[in-house]
């Protein structure tokens, strides 16, 4: 049973990682695009032609912020999960110690 936790916490933690490394890899190869800036003497025709990649570019964040979100969460539960289970087989090693417990004398009443 514990390896099955263990194996779990580990493949959560290998996916948060892996999602929030594809996150970065994806903004850095959209942050090196080559935008286009078009001119032109209309300018309800240039703000169609700005507005469009504009909306892309603003889906395309909050898709990598999302992404990057949910990475982070994945990771962090991933490592929680981790070091839960192994605070709890450390424990579970160590014998508990028993206390030593002495005998207490009565006290006796004095007499009148």
């Amino acid at each position: 049973m514990e390896d099955k936790a263990m194996m779990i916490a580990y493949v959560t933690l290998f996916i948060g990682i892996g999602l929030v490394a594809f996150t970065f890899i994806t903004a850095y190869i959209f942050l090196i695009g080559n935008p286009d800036i078009t001119a032109s003497s209309d300018l309800v025709d240039v703000f169609g032609k700005a507005l469009a990649p504009l909306i892309g570019g603003s889906i395309r964040i909050m898709y990598l912020g999302v992404m990057g979100w949910i990475g982070s969460i994945l990771t962090a539960r991933g490592v929680q999960l981790i070091t839960q289970l192994k605070r709890l087989t450390r424990t579970e090693i160590r014998q508990p110690k028993t206390p030593v417990v002495k005998p207490i004398q009565p006290i006796r009443a004095k007499e009148s």
